[in-house]
């Protein structure tokens, strides 16, 4: 089976690590303070043969089964029983590909037993482990002292994520006012990512409302300090939720203004085409007034220099001088209408 670890705890000490799942069974049954011991089941990618196993042993809900064996749950807190069921997302940044990997971890939580099922490599929660044996003081609540250490470590996980969330959105801020051509594909990808880890930690403070009021009910003073411990972490993952939730404003905020911007750039292309456009007009104009002035001589030369003998004016003793004024008179009459409508 793909057990990661399998122990059972007495006065918040490990007593006994059992080979097999029946055989924690059988020597939890057998410990001397049932109140005092409790097991702790950690698997890894459990098929749905395994998980079936597990929850025959446990007597666990058909529904809660089905939603371990389905995975992709909400976050959330369910109670069957005397067995609460708890649905985690925790996540970790990606940063080279800036995409927030979000995981999945359910928690069964019973009078005497917690399974934690992990559908992903992250978070490590021998790490969550090796910290409740250290202390013993805490690990002596027992299922739900538990459920409150693998709480913190997820959400001491989501801090690196805003870290680099807020590293890439003052990227994406350089780039919006250097005026990178892709940067918007950048902003919407991001605030999917966001949105996504958004919705991981949202369902949190439902949660932690609903364990409060159970360890309340409780009324035991020995669970003084892990519910302090829950408000403490309840008030990270606020600041979580806070601080998610601006990100999203902003990149909404950064994906307007980027918006502007790439108008007032294309009005400003568009302003430059136009005045290019007009200068070239007037470059034109200028050219084709200059050719027509030219054109006039050439008209009258060309059709003096055509030399017939039957030619009018052709042996007139003044025809020369006569074709150069001509040429003059139309060359200065062109040249004054050109100036007058200010093409020259």
């Amino acid at each position: 089976m793909s057990v990661v670890d399998n122990a059972i705890y007495i006065d918040g000490k490990r007593a006994a690590v059992p080979g097999s799942l029946d055989r924690t069974f059988a020597e939890l049954r057998q410990c001397p303070d049932q109140g005092r011991s409790f097991c702790w089941i950690g698997l890894l990618r459990p098929t749905p043969a395994e998980i079936e196993a597990v929850a025959r042993e446990f007597s666990l809900h058909g529904l809660a089964v089905e939603d371990t064996i389905t995975a992709h749950q909400r976050p959330k807190v369910e109670r069957y029983g005397d067995v609460l069921f708890v649905v985690l997302r925790p996540a970790r940044y990606v940063d080279p590909v800036e995409v927030v990997e979000i995981g999945e971890i359910h928690l069964f939580l019973g009078p005497d037993f917690v399974i934690t099922i992990r559908h992903a490599e992250k978070p490590d929660l021998g790490q969550v482990r090796q910290r409740l044996e250290r202390e013993p003081a805490l690990l002596e609540h027992g299922p739900y002292a538990v459920l409150y250490a693998v709480l913190d470590k997820i959400v001491d996980d989501y801090f690196p994520v805003l870290h680099g969330l807020q590293d890439d959105i003052d990227e994406i801020e350089v780039q919006v006012f250097g005026g990178d051509p892709g940067v918007s594909k950048r902003i919407y990808q991001l605030s999917r990512e966001v949105i996504e880890f958004q919705r991981a930690v949202e369902p949190l403070a439902g949660i932690f409302d609903d364990l409060r009021e159970r360890l309340e009910d409780q009324e035991g003073e020995d669970d003084l300090e892990l519910r302090r411990a829950l408000r403490d972490v309840a008030d990270h993952s606020t600041r979580v939720l806070e601080r998610t939730e601006s990100f999203r404003q902003l990149l909404a905020n950064i994906l307007q203004v980027n918006a502007a911007l790439v108008g007032q750039r294309q009005n400003e292309e568009m302003a430059r085409m136009t005045q290019a456009g007009f200068e070239q007009n007037e470059q034109v104009k200028r050219i084709s007034a200059w050719a027509a002035i030219f054109f006039a001589p050439s008209l009258v030369a060309s059709i003096y220099g055509m030399n017939f003998d039957n030619m009018p004016e052709l042996h007139w003793l003044l025809g020369y001088p006569f074709a150069v004024l001509l040429m003059v008179v139309g060359m200065l009459a062109l040249y004054l209408v050109f100036k007058r409508r200010g093409w020259l």
